[in-house]
């Protein structure tokens, strides 16, 4: 041979999973005996790290080295003079030879087998992982094809172990994130359809979470929040913050007033600074409003029937843990039967996109997808497919929420009355009069004990004048019972020869539900009592 290599490189064939050749020029060295070139070249394949195999362009094995035979179990003259395929596992056999022939005519440098996973065929019949590098060698009788074989089992052997291990950490991960996100309890006459994506990158954890949170006489909370940032230290951090909320929420609060009592969670948290974006609403069917306050969250949307999706108009404040900034809300009127879409950042932004861009192409998708499937799951469907069409490749965790309103009270009637003991009476007789116009005589008596007993409370205890609202759907009657005072009610034993004071444990036995809701101008004591079909 008449020179010796100056060039390796290399490349795979995606058909056959084995290998092309890849070019490598020989320079001769002036002045070398022929003899000594090639002694040397010889010296050089035995001393390779790797089994070195070197065929003719007829595929015939010309030369090989010691590695060889330790690698694939054959002496050297059961290789020499013999096709190539003898080392190639028989499935790719089929195609080899012409891939083979191909290369010969046309070598490429380029880097071989990336993606695809070679395989070696050893004497005995077994296979092996098999990294390969082909050198075309130019020679005076002709092309000659080296190839340098490393069986790369035992790094396929980690490789595997540490993917079985990401994947059950992953597991881990991802189930304690569950847990910390809860499953919001169904609401009755409330619609709703979610998905929940973690991200593909790392752990899969992050800090996207949200929450429905029953407020009674029909009043639903939503809250939806992203704590900034991924990994197990957001994940821990959202469940804090989402157990926090949901108990805030369960007291009635207000959505400023809950993100103000957020804000001062987040900035008590352990740790670097914290950044937590959240947005909570009230939603009021019987009223037909929705009242928000958002703390830096990408905008709420709503799709009114008929009328197409839009941008829920509320004001944005700064992200929870900024601090020393007012959260304000917004009380925004929204027609029954709509839908409500809450959604986090990872399903819009991307690092090369416009997010106003993104959110364009979300609200298209939205009104899309609306307009052409019958139930909400469909929907959510749709939408993640067309605004992420790819889902198994997402770098930061997806939720999106829908929530459908219900339908408008079948009917509601309300009295305004002074705060007087003679009010009582008359909110007995105006409950009655509606109960029986109403055709609900089933739960008339219950009612009227229960509404004197609230109305008592407003006239001795609260400020006047006393607001009395009823309203019913299929299944439930609602009365609420407001006043001007700012103190809840609240129940407190009574002796045996106590003449009052059972008022609210009489109502808390005999109602469905009941509670107190604060407003800016007083409280909203109300209880509910199931309907049964007539």
């Amino acid at each position: 041979m008449k020179g010796i290599i100056t060039a390796v490189s290399s490349e795979s064939d995606p058909d056959t999973g084995t290998a092309r050749a890849c070019r490598c020029r020989t320079s001769p060295r002036p002045g070398a005996p022929a003899g000594s070139a090639e002694e040397r070249f010889r010296g050089l394949l035995e001393a390779a790290p790797d089994a070195m195999v070197i065929v003719d362009d007829g595929g015939t094995i010309r030369l090989v080295n010691a590695q060889t035979e330790a690698l694939f179990g054959y002496r050297r003259e059961e290789l020499l003079g013999h096709p190539v395929e003898i080392l190639v596992p028989g499935r790719f056999r089929a195609h080899h030879a012409a891939h083979r022939d191909g290369y010969t005519h046309n070598g490429q440098v380029r880097p071989m087998g990336a993606g695809l996973e070679l395989h070696g065929l050893r004497k005995d019949g077994t296979e092996f992982p098999v990294e390969i590098s082909l050198s075309p060698l130019e020679t005076t009788d002709g092309l000659l094809v080296s190839a340098a074989v490393r069986d790369v089992s035992e790094r396929k052997a980690a490789e595997e172990r540490f993917q079985a291990l990401y994947e059950q950490q992953r597991h881990v991960a991802l189930t304690l994130q569950r847990s910390l996100m809860g499953t919001p309890p169904a609401v009755p006459g409330l619609e709703t359809a979610s998905r929940y994506l973690p991200a593909t990158q790392g752990a899969g954890v992050g800090g996207d979470w949200f929450d429905l949170v029953p407020l009674g006489a029909g009043r639903v909370g939503i809250l939806i929040g992203d704590v900034m940032g991924r990994g197990l230290e957001a994940a821990a951090i959202m469940g804090q913050l989402r157990s926090a909320a949901h108990a805030l929420a369960k007291t009635g609060m207000r959505p400023s007033e809950l993100m103000h009592a957020l804000d001062s969670i987040v900035a008590e948290l352990d740790g670097p600074d914290q950044l937590v974006t959240c947005c909570y609403l009230v939603v009021a069917p019987d009223a037909g409003e929705v009242t928000v306050c958002s703390a830096g969250h990408l905008p709420a949307l709503v799709a009114e029937p008929g009328e197409g999706v839009r941008s829920l108009e509320a004001p944005v404040s700064v992200p929870l843990g900024v601090g020393d900034h007012p959260h304000q809300e917004a009380t925004v009127a929204i027609a029954p039967g709509s839908s409500l879409v809450l959604f986090t950042d990872g399903l819009i932004e991307t690092p090369a996109g416009d997010i106003e861009e993104q959110l364009d192409a979300l609200i298209d998708a939205l009104d899309l997808a609306f307009a052409s499937a019958h139930d909400l799951e469909t929907v959510v469907d749709d939408v993640l497919e067309s605004v992420l069409p790819a889902t198994e490749h997402h770098h930061d965790d997806v939720t999106l929420l829908l929530a459908q309103l219900p339908a408008a009270p079948l009917a509601t009637a309300t009295t305004v009355l002074p705060a007087a003991p003679a009010s009582v009476s008359r909110a007995r007789a105006f409950l009655a009069e509606t109960l029986a116009a109403w055709d609900c005589a089933q739960v008339a008596d219950d009612a009227g004990l229960l509404v004197s007993e609230l109305v008592t409370n407003a006239v001795r205890h609260g400020q006047g004048p006393v607001r009395l609202q009823v309203r019913r759907n299929s299944t439930e009657l609602t009365v609420e019972v407001s006043d001007h005072s700012h103190h809840p009610p609240r129940i407190r034993p009574a002796g045996a020869d106590d003449e009052s004071g059972r008022g609210l444990i009489l109502v808390e036995s005999l109602a469905g539900g009941w509670g107190v809701r604060p407003a800016d101008d007083g409280k909203t004591t109300w209880f509910t009592l199931r309907l049964e079909p007539v």
